[in-house]
C-alpha cells in the first residue's frame, strides 16, 4: 500500500502455467480446507462489538492515512459510511523484532482519546477498525519464533490499547509463511473473534506456493478477507492461463479466479483498486468498473474478455486505497462501489 501520490473453460483450464517476464508464479491446484469465518452482521448494528461476527456477508474495506500526503486529511469520524472495514495505516516495526507500535501523527492535530473516542463510535454503528501493519515502507520481519512472539503480543497490545477489531497484514517486502502462521494464530488464540484481513500484491497471490498465499490458507479457519491490491502492477497471468493487463475487468475477475480455484473461500476474496487517479501509480479503473467484476464474479454478468465457469455469490466485496484519497475525489468510490458491494445477492 502506498504512503505518498505516487506510490484475471475448466476444460481448457491449464494448471501449470509457465512463469512470465513480469516474474508472475504458475498457478497450482490445492484442495480446500477449513470454513471461511464469514457471519452475518449482528442483528443490533449499535450494541456492543462482536469482532469478525459483525463483518457483513458482503464488505468494503478502506485504508485510513495516518498522515498527510497532499490528500484529504480525516479523522475516523470522517471516514465515509459505506466502510465496513477500517485498515489503519499503518503500524509499524519498532526496535524490537516482530514487534508493531502505532502512534499518531503529530501533523495531524488528533489527539489519542479522540481517536479512540472515534474508533469506538465507529463500532457502535457496525463498523470494525483494524489495525494496518506494514505499507510500502514497512520493515515488519516476523522469521522466527521469537518475532512471531512479539509481533502476536504486540498486536493484541495494540488491539486493547486502541479497541482495534484486529489486524490487516500489508507487508510488501516478503514474508514468512511458517512464522507469520505462528503470529496470527496467537492473535487469534488470545482474541477468538479478531478480524483479519490481508492486502497482498498481484505476484504475492499467483501461486499458493508463494508465501503470502500460503499463510491466507493456513489461516483460512478465521481469516476474514483477502483484498488483494489490483494495482502497482505488472500484467499477470489468470486462472485460464491466458496474460491480463492491469487497469481491465478481466485483470480483477481472472486473478480472483486464482485465489478462489486455489482454495480461499469466495467470502475471503475481495478486490483492492485505487480511490483515484492519484492513489497509486498504475492501475486505477473506474469505480463501476469495479462493481461490473463483482457481478461477473457473483452472477456472471457484466464479464470481459474471462468468463469465470462458476458464479460466487459470496464474493466478499472490494477494498480502496484509501478513505482519503477517496475523499479527495468526491467519495466517487466509496459512493459507487459500496452500495454495490452491499446490494450482492
Amino acid at each position: 500500500m502506498v504512503s505518498a501520490p505516487h506510490r484475471k473453460h475448466r476444460g481448457l483450464r491449464v494448471r501449470a502455467l509457465v512463469a512470465l517476464t513480469t516474474g508472475a508464479l504458475v498457478a497450482t491446484g490445492l484442495l480446500a480446507f477449513g470454513t471461511a469465518n464469514a457471519k452475518e452482521p449482528a442483528p443490533d448494528a449499535l450494541g456492543p462489538r462482536v469482532g469478525a461476527s459483525a463483518v457483513p456477508k458482503h464488505a468494503v474495506t478502506g485504508y485510513w492515512q495516518n498522515f498527510d500526503n497532499g490528500a484529504t486529511v480525516q479523522t475516523i469520524a470522517e471516514v465515509q459510511d459505506d466502510y465496513d472495514i477500517i485498515a489503519v495505516a499503518f503500524a509499524d516495526a519498532t526496535g524490537v523484532p516482530g514487534q508493531v507500535d502505532f502512534t499518531l501523527d503529530p501533523a495531524l492535530g488528533y489527539s489519542e482519546d479522540a481517536f479512540k473516542e472515534d474508533v469506538a463510535a465507529k463500532q457502535r454503528a457496525g463498523k470494525s477498525v483494524i489495525a494496518s501493519v506494514g505499507g510500502e515502507k514497512g520493515q515488519t520481519r516476523v522469521n522466527d519464533s521469537t518475532s512471531a512472539r512479539n509481533f502476536a503480543d504486540s498486536v493484541v497490545r495494540l488491539m486493547d490499547e486502541y479497541g482495534f477489531d484486529g489486524v490487516d497484514i500489508d507487508l510488501e517486502n516478503g514474508l514468512n509463511s511458517t512464522y507469520m502462521t505462528q503470529a496470527l494464530r496467537a492473535v487469534h488464540d488470545a482474541k477468538p473473534d479478531v478480524v483479519v484481513t490481508m492486502a497482498p500484491q498481484t505476484i504475492d497471490m499467483q501461486s499458493p506456493r508463494n508465501e503470502y498465499f500460503k499463510t491466507a490458507l493456513n489461516i483460512k479457519d478465521f481469516l476474514t478477507v483477502v483484498n488483494m491490491q489490483y494495482y502497482n502492477s505488472g500484467s499477470m497471468l489468470g486462472c485460464d492461463g491466458q496474460v491480463y493487463s492491469s487497469g481491465s475487468v478481466d485483470f480483477l475477475t481472472a486473478l480472483a479466479c486464482i485465489q478462489i480455484e486455489n482454495g480461499l473461500d469466495p467470502s475471503q476474496v475481495g478486490l483492492g483498486t485505487p480511490a483515484s487517479p492519484r492513489a497509486a501509480g498504475s492501475g486505477y479503473v473506474d469505480p463501476g468498473v469495479v462493481n461490473n467484476a463483482l457481478d461477473c464474479l457473483a452472477k456472471g454478468e457484466k464479464c470481459g474478455r474471462f468468463q469465470p465457469d462458476e458464479q460466487w455469490p459470496g464474493i466478499r466485496g472490494a477494498m480502496t486505497w484509501s478513505t482519503a484519497w477517496d475523499a479527495s475525489n468526491g467519495n466517487r468510490w466509496s459512493s459507487t462501489v459500496g452500495p454495490h458491494v452491499h446490494g450482492l445477492p
